[in-house]
């Protein structure tokens, strides 16, 4: 599957973007004399923000929860570190741009900058936990990038040695930001995660691009994926039988899952599967009673689970979880697609990469659209 993979080159372009601190209008619409608020950064898949480029390099970021009709919002401008005058909407926040550095808060995050080769704008990040990159590892062990704490328990006094010009957050996990609040830093909210497509998801890249500089690249690399993707699915849409696939595990007595408008629901289709919940209207994670969604997933085809097993995960372990597990057909007849984060850098590669998530997924579903020497690379039938 690699020759399909790869079809398509990756291209790296250059660009440069803006952010800073400077004189502030009283209203949105006096922006700056003649300057056009047409929308030029184009956005095809991602719905948690919104760019506006200016003529003079501005551009206005507004961010919103994409699985919220109504939600808070945050509003940025990003102004080019050469641009000496400049107006800016008065409930924006400035930042001058190209960045220097950034704490990424999330693996996610972290990806982004892995994709562009721009770990030398990263001075900061959470945990190592479960982290493979060997230029990340290398990094922290040279002291390049500081370790600032977990979710809830910050050390300010290293997040300030870190100097970062930002720190991307997660405003909606359990953050503890007060105390980096008080930093004086900028907390950017970056909402990558709660996109409802694979390719929203890969598209904060562009979200990345405009901070650092790389928007071109950022670009082109999001193109690249896109052609990949749309490949893949065009193979999976030619296949004659659909199965059906369920998702998720049981935690304290409820079964966790995601609706059937998210992300998962999206990629089991564009594979050419039926997610099991696909008629559910969530789009975020629902708790259900194992008998209500054993009657739902029964004869499911397919069972897919993505967990941090310490050791090696089998049928055996996962019956040992939770005894019902052997009635599940997918459980009977060994077509449980598994990953383990302990050991695959999934949540530092995969976010960037959809189009080998999708290909691994069809590969299971479709292994006869495929080549036969397709090594899956996240995504594998459990044995």
């Amino acid at each position: 599957m690699k020759s399909i993979i790869k079809t398509f080159g990756l291209c790296l372009m250059a660009c440069l973007l803006c952010c800073c601190k400077g004189k502030k209008t009283n209203n949105n619409d006096s922006v700056a004399n003649g300057l056009s608020t047409e929308k030029v950064t184009v956005l095809n898949y991602a719905q948690g923000f919104q760019v506006k480029d200016l003529t003079n390099g501005i551009r206005l970021i507004d961010i919103q929860d994409p699985q919220a009709e109504e939600s808070t919002a945050w509003h940025f401008a990003l102004v080019p570190k050469l641009l000496a005058s400049f107006d800016v909407p008065q409930d924006y926040t400035v930042v001058r741009t190209p960045i220097d550095k950034a704490i990424c808060m999330t693996m996610l995050q972290l990806a982004d900058f892995i994709a562009l080769n721009a770990l030398n704008n990263v001075s900061g990040i959470t945990s190592i936990k479960n982290l493979f990159n060997e230029n990340v590892l290398q990094l922290v062990n040279d002291g390049k990038i500081q370790q600032i704490g977990s979710e809830g328990d910050f050390d300010a006094e290293v997040v300030m040695a870190a100097n970062p010009d930002v720190i991307f957050i997660s405003p909606f996990k359990r953050g503890g930001y007060e105390a980096i609040k008080n930093t004086g830093i900028t907390l950017v909210p970056h909402l990558g995660y709660k996109e409802l497509h694979p390719l929203g998801q890969a598209e904060w890249l562009k979200f990345i691009g405009l901070f650092i500089g790389q928007e071109e690249q950022a670009n082109n690399l999001f193109e690249s994926i896109c052609q990949r993707y749309d490949h893949i699915k065009e193979i999976a849409s030619k296949a004659e039988y659909r199965p059906t696939v369920l998702s998720g595990e049981m935690h304290g007595g409820n079964w966790y899952a995601v609706g059937g408008k998210s992300f998962l629901a999206q990629i089991f289709a564009d594979a050419g599967a039926d997610y099991v919940l696909k008629d559910d209207p969530n789009s975020g994670g629902v708790n259900i009673e194992f008998e209500k969604l054993y009657a739902m997933a029964a004869n499911a085809d397919y069972w897919r689970i993505l967990n941090s097993f310490p050791g090696e995960f089998s049928y055996d372990a996962l019956k040992a979880s939770e005894p019902r597990n052997e009635l599940f057909k997918a459980f009977k007849e060994h077509q449980v697609i598994y990953c383990n984060m302990k050991r695959s850098p999934y949540y530092e590669k995969a976010p960037v990469e959809p189009d080998i998530l999708l290909s691994d997924l069809v590969y299971v579903f479709h292994p006869e659209v495929l080549p036969a020497d397709y090594q899956p690379t996240y995504y594998k039938i459990l044995k």
